[in-house]
């Protein structure tokens, strides 16, 4: 399994809760769409006023082929630009990684 990891800065303009909303509401139904994609995180600090980062995305793929065959769609264009307008795209890092679980009680 391939993840993308970003860690999240918003725009200036935008409260953390805005953000948030935006984030997780409009630009998440739009995002969820992308092909390929397995499985979609969001993650909010629970003090945001302590935080260095306004959120935590991960994004699932079977493989960098289909993430990058994600990352290549008319979709992944306007996913893009909407997240522009919100977020700071290159204030915050990325990984992309390979996932390894060590423990997951949700499988018992």
């Amino acid at each position: 399994m391939t993840k993308i990891v970003d860690l999240l800065v918003r725009r200036d303009g935008y409260t953390h809760e805005e953000f948030a909303d935006r984030w997780q509401g409009d630009h998440a139904e739009l995002a969820k769409d992308l092909p390929g994609l397995q499985r979609y995180v969001t993650s909010v600090p629970t003090d945001p006023e302590r935080a260095v980062y306004d959120g935590v995305l991960e994004l699932y793929f079977e493989d960098m082929d289909a993430l990058s065959d994600a990352f290549d769609s008319d979709l992944a264009e306007t996913v893009q630009a909407d997240a522009a307008e919100f977020i700071d795209l290159e204030a915050g890092p990325r990984l992309i990684v390979e996932e390894t679980v060590q423990l997951d009680e949700r499988d018992d």
